[in-house]
């Protein structure tokens, strides 16, 4: 072995040798032609080698790539960090408000006003209350160019005892009411100054009470059960008794849901006589009524189906008459809470009563037909909902239908051996018609911030009657605007502006003996107020007011001029027992 690897040493160095001996034999050779250029090189684009963008492969086998899986072994490690606890930022709070469970205000103004309110809440235990609310407003009067007293006095009391057991809750209820007016509106010039009947005592004294009570349920298809017993009348012999009761239900049904409500009510009362007749003016009416009502929700869309069943019974003249009535609504949220749309259709029967009829109109005379309005049918269809959180709106179109709806109208004078003092026209009596009312309104609430609240509400209505000429004291349009501003800690405001369109009522166009009968228009008016406050402290607080500031004396009824701009101030006590 050591013997081959000898030769083939040999053999590379001699290999070696001789090539470096031909290298200097081609050197020493070397020839020196002369080259000619003929045609000078200039190389072009298309002479270069342009690389492919998809190359061909010569390889004899192509191989594709193999997916290429990541795996992450994850090992529980211990931690010994804690990490430092946050700290909410200080933010400044407001004090909060401490409410009370009682008050009593005061307030004293020009005319002779006096304003007053206490309302009283104590708890005798978890679940026993006791409270009771006392009001008083009175006028001394003094309207300008009136030719009989008017001042007025308004009472009332009101006593309550309330239970909350586990299963339901009940209250008992009594109040007492006092209120004194004065039919001071003798047309004129039919009377002046100098007449007799410038010294005419025109007081009209009410009073009336109330005993009733309410219970609800928890748990239970009997929802809630009120009944209530009123008793009213005035110093002209007048009385009436009035006993009212409801109870309502939900009652299952296969998995349906429906409601039900029981109504009962009795009026009965009578007057010592008519107005153009001195006979007794007794009447009665005694109804039940029963509305049963089916809801259906499905998604936005909620929908109650029912009807309302009514029977009667004229106890004064014997003479009964059933009555069946729509009780259909809908509402359909468009877009959530921005713009929801509602509907429906209802009727009922209206218990009209003297006591209600004269605290809307406190110069009726002792002398009024009582029967109940039948309203047929009140169709209604509207938008409602929100532009922004701050920002509400409803507007709604409306169509009704009732039968002997009570109408106010002037009384006429009775010319010849008047016997009692609301005989000079100075009084109004109530007389029923069949009529058709076509209303269209809106209403607007918007909370500016916190401290300023707005709320503007505007009624258009249209009326037809199938007997009287007019709808008598019925206004063509109706409009408010409210606001409410807390200025600051202490201090706090507020106004209010009413207006009430243009009205009907019946006067004479010639006097006795030919006396006929005509309409008079009684002008639209505004009524301006605005009250002022400052809380001393959080238990007291005074204020002032001012009515009526542009000092019209407007008439609301018809030779019923009101009194002009007042004032008032007086202060407001809260506290707990």
């Amino acid at each position: 072995m050591r013997k081959h690897i000898h030769k083939i040493i040999i053999l590379l160095i001699s290999f070696q040798v001789g090539n470096i001996s031909a290298q200097e034999r081609d050197s020493d050779t070397l020839k020196t032609d002369v080259i000619q250029v003929v045609k000078p090189y200039a190389p072009t684009i298309s002479d270069a080698f342009k690389v492919k963008e998809l190359p061909n492969l010569d390889d004899d086998v192509t191989t594709t790539k193999k997916t290429i899986e990541y795996n992450i072994f994850s090992f529980p490690v211990a931690s010994t960090f804690t990490p430092a606890k946050g700290k909410a930022a200080v933010v400044d709070k407001e004090k909060p408000v401490k409410l009370y469970d009682n008050y009593a205000s005061l307030g004293l103004g020009n005319y002779g006003t006096i304003l007053g309110e206490a309302y009283l809440n104590y708890a005798l235990s978890k679940t026993d209350k006791v409270g009771g609310y006392f009001s008083h407003h009175s006028s001394q009067g003094g309207i300008d160019d009136v030719l009989l007293d008017d001042y007025f006095y308004n009472t009332n009391l009101n006593v309550n005892f309330s239970r909350k057991e586990r299963d339901m809750s009940w209250q008992v209820e009594g109040g007492f009411k006092h209120q004194v007016f004065n039919w001071y509106g003798l047309p004129q010039p039919y009377y002046n100054e100098t007449s007799p009947e410038a010294q005419l005592g025109v007081s009209h004294t009410y009073y009336g009470g109330n005993l009733g009570g309410e219970i609800s349920f928890n748990d239970s298809y009997f929802k809630t059960a009120n009944v209530m017993f009123r008793h009213f009348g005035d110093n002209y012999g007048s009385g009436e008794n009035r006993f009212s009761a409801d109870i309502s239900a939900d009652i299952p049904i296969a998995d349906l849901d429906f409601s039900a409500k029981l109504m009962i009510d009795y009026l009965g009362g009578s007057f010592e006589r008519f107005y153009n007749l001195d006979a007794e003016n007794k009447y009665g009416n005694f109804n039940i009524g029963f509305a049963p009502t089916y809801r259906f929700i499905k998604d936005d869309l909620t929908l109650d189906l029912g009807v309302s069943l009514y029977y009667l019974n004229d106890t004064e003249s014997s003479e009964s008459k059933f009555y069946v009535y729509p009780n259909i609504t809908a509402s359909y949220r468009v877009v959530d809470e921005v713009l929801i749309a509602f509907g429906g259709i209802k009727g009922g029967l209206i218990q009209n009563s003297y006591e209600n009829f004269t605290q809307e109109n406190m110069f009726v005379s002792p002398t009024l037909l009582i029967t109940p309005t039948d309203q047929q049918y009140n169709a209604y269809v509207g938008l409602k909902g929100k532009v922004s959180s701050n920002v509400s709106y409803s507007v709604q179109a409306a169509y009704l239908a009732e039968s002997n709806k009570a109408l106010y109208k002037h009384n006429e004078i009775e010319f010849v051996n008047p016997d009692e003092s609301y005989q000079y026209g100075n009084s109004f009596s109530v007389v029923y018609d069949d009529v058709s009312t076509f209303n269209f309104g809106g209403e607007l609430s918007v909370d500016v911030n916190r401290n300023l609240k707005l709320g503007l509400k505007a009624d258009f209505f249209a009326y037809s009657t199938d007997n009287e000429s007019e709808a008598w004291n019925l206004p063509s349009i109706t409009g408010s605007l409210l606001m409410d501003y807390q200025i600051d800690e202490h201090w706090f405001a507020g106004a209010s502006l009413f207006y009430v369109g243009e009205r009907k009522d019946q006067v004479y166009e010639t006097t006795f003996p030919l006396v006929t009968y005509g309409s008079t228009t009684l002008d639209g008016y505004f009524d301006a107020n605005a009250h002022v406050g400052y809380h001393i402290n959080d238990k007291f607080s005074v204020f002032a007011k001012v009515n009526n500031i542009a000092s019209q004396n407007y008439q609301r009824w018809l030779n019923y001029p009101v009194q002009g701009i007042q004032f008032l101030a007086g202060a407001t006590y809260k506290f707990d027992f």
